[in-house]
């Protein structure tokens, strides 16, 4: 068992002066946890691998493919590989646990 706490990943991800931190890499899935804050850009593209994400905290849009829809706490989002997808519109700080299966490289 692996047990992780969110506010611990968050400072880990901060000392490290980057918007994502991968925490588990194992052989079918990784996870990690992605943060941006409010107005901030989104620079991601399409993954090779199918994502999940958990909005943990925050308020934003996101656009996956031609679609787009408001997400904010307690928002689960599944984004199918290779399809373009962005947050944007950040209005509070986000917070995403994000799950690549396979696990992303």
């Amino acid at each position: 068992m692996k047990v992780f706490r969110l506010d611990e990943l968050d400072a880990e991800r901060a000392t490290h002066g980057g918007a994502y931190l991968r925490f588990l890499k194992e052989r079918n899935m990784s996870a990690g946890l992605y943060a941006l804050s409010p107005g901030e850009t989104d620079p991601q593209g399409p993954h090779e691998q199918d994502e999940i994400y958990t909005v943990i905290s925050g308020r934003a849009e996101l656009t996956v493919g031609g679609e787009t829809t408001t997400v904010g706490r307690g928002s689960v989002v599944y984004v199918p590989a290779g399809v373009p997808h962005r947050f944007h519109r950040i209005t509070e700080e986000l917070r995403v646990l994000v799950v690549f299966s396979p696990p992303e490289t």
